[in-house]
């Protein structure tokens, strides 16, 4: 079950900070609005909670292991909200770093 909520926790930081930074980018280069950056800042302000609540009591190993679900997520974000289509570099890449972030965060430790 530990391993489920982090990894609930991890989406949920990623929808939180990706989705912020896309609504703030929205917001000044797209032109929308003071209501999107503000919605972006809400929204950053949630991934910081989202990651207070891992399981795992190191803050260093939470945003080491979070940097390689960023890089995931924000390749997902891409394609979703922006059609971006990855290559099989950025497929490898994004692969390397959730192996990263499963060996950081669910390796056995004594």
């Amino acid at each position: 079950m530990t391993i489920a909520r982090s990894l609930l926790l991890f989406a949920l930081a990623a929808l939180a900070e990706i989705g912020g930074a896309w609504l703030v980018w929205q917001g000044v280069r797209e032109h929308r609005g003071v209501a999107w950056i503000g919605a972006g800042v809400v929204a950053l302000g949630l991934y910081g909670f989202a990651a207070t609540l891992q399981p795992d009591a190191h803050f260093g190993r939470i945003l080491a292991a979070y940097g390689g679900v960023f890089v995931g997520g924000s390749l997902l974000w891409g394609m979703v909200m922006d059609g971006y289509r990855p290559d099989r570099y950025d497929v490898i890449g994004v692969t390397l770093c959730l192996l990263g972030v499963a060996v950081i965060m669910y390796a056995p430790r004594t």
